[in-house]
């Protein structure tokens, strides 16, 4: 492990170069007119710069050529968040259309994997090791996507995306400190310093937005943290911990796919259902409803910090739990409709009756 004082040097050289590069990628998105308009589905209401994330990009390359890192894969992820990277920009300049884009990010899922990153076994209680052979492949490529495309989905916003990223990654690397894994610790570092030198500018009212090219290069990084750092774990409920800190923008991403089924619409079509719609349909201003899934945000991190993935037992009752109250609360901000909500309903009903 390198010395404290190297982590906070590339922490302090991240955020600045994000920081400094943040207005020259505001005037240069302004310059080549590659600006966010508004519209019937989007909250903002003037037009916007939208390649921000060429800024966080900056901060981590920087980073990068400072901090010697080296792990397995990581050649593997360094071309993929290439492909990543480009499939964003140029969505971000053309408006790709979604097969396009799937089609990016899938390239980009097949190099880290090809690389030797993946999801390969997990432990059974009262029956042993499970080794996922082909299937491994399969399961580490559908989380690829689904974690690249969850904090895509949730960068609706000023900061929304790439707060609950940062928050998200500093729960991976308090847990990569305690778990000796010293390896990320340098990338993990890279991304959040960035991360937090262009909010500066991203932060509501907004100065830019960080694009397709920011988002998809986040949840990209952010999911092959999770496979590197926790899913080599063998146990099978240490699976249960980046799903727990992940929560804010994967529940987001399976109540959206759910809505759309059952109101029978095209899975992929854009609405304004979203978790932070459904804050401001109910009264929270712009900030606040940032602020509050933040917090949400927050609590699930400090909760999966505290996970007991060694009791068996003690985590499947806790994780059952807290998707009780991931249920909850989408119901109580309507989620899935104010006319589907069970839990809610019950409830309702149990109070009736106790009176």
């Amino acid at each position: 492990m390198l010395s404290f004082s190297i982590y906070a040097e590339a922490f302090i050289l991240c955020f600045l170069i994000a920081f400094f590069a943040t207005p020259f990628v505001i005037w240069l998105s302004c310059r080549w007119g590659i600006v966010d308009k508004p519209n019937e589905r989007k909250v903002h209401t003037r037009v916007m710069p939208r390649i921000g994330g060429l800024a966080i990009l900056a901060g981590a390359v920087a980073g990068l050529l400072f901090l010697p890192i080296s792990f397995l894969g990581f050649s593997g992820i360094l071309l993929g968040s290439i492909i990543i990277i480009a499939t964003g920009l140029l969505d971000d300049i053309y408006t790709l259309p979604a097969l396009y884009k799937l089609i990016g990010q899938m390239a980009a899922a097949v190099v880290p994997i090809a690389s030797g990153i993946s999801i390969n076994k997990f432990m059974l209680p009262f029956y042993g090791e499970i080794n996922l052979d082909v299937t491994s492949y399969i399961i580490t490529f559908l989380w690829i996507i689904l974690v690249t495309n969850s904090i895509n989905l949730i960068d609706g916003l000023d900061g929304l995306a790439v707060g609950v990223s940062t928050i998200a990654l500093t729960i991976m690397l308090s847990i990569a400190v305690a778990q000796q894994q010293y390896f990320l610790i340098g990338y993990i570092v890279i991304l959040m310093a960035s991360n937090l030198g262009f909010l500066v500018f991203n932060f509501h009212p907004a100065k830019i937005f960080m694009g397709d090219v920011g988002s998809l290069f986040l949840g990209y990084s952010v999911s092959l943290i999770s496979i590197v750092g926790f899913f080599k774990g063998i146990a099978l409920t240490s699976v249960l911990v980046p799903i727990i800190i992940l929560a804010i923008p994967l529940s987001d991403t399976f109540f959206a796919v759910i809505r759309r089924l059952l109101n029978r619409q095209n899975i992929m079509a854009p609405d304004k259902f979203h978790l932070h719609h459904c804050l401001m349909r109910l009264g929270y201003s712009h900030r606040t409803s940032v602020l509050i899934l933040y917090g949400v945000g927050a609590l699930s991190g400090v909760f999966a910090f505290f996970f007991p993935y060694d009791n068996y037992r003690s985590a499947v009752v806790l994780f059952i739990i807290f998707l009780v109250l991931v249920e909850l609360f989408a119901e109580i901000v309507g989620l899935i409709g104010k006319r589907r909500q069970p839990i809610l309903s019950l409830l309702r009903k149990l109070v009736m009756k106790q009176s």
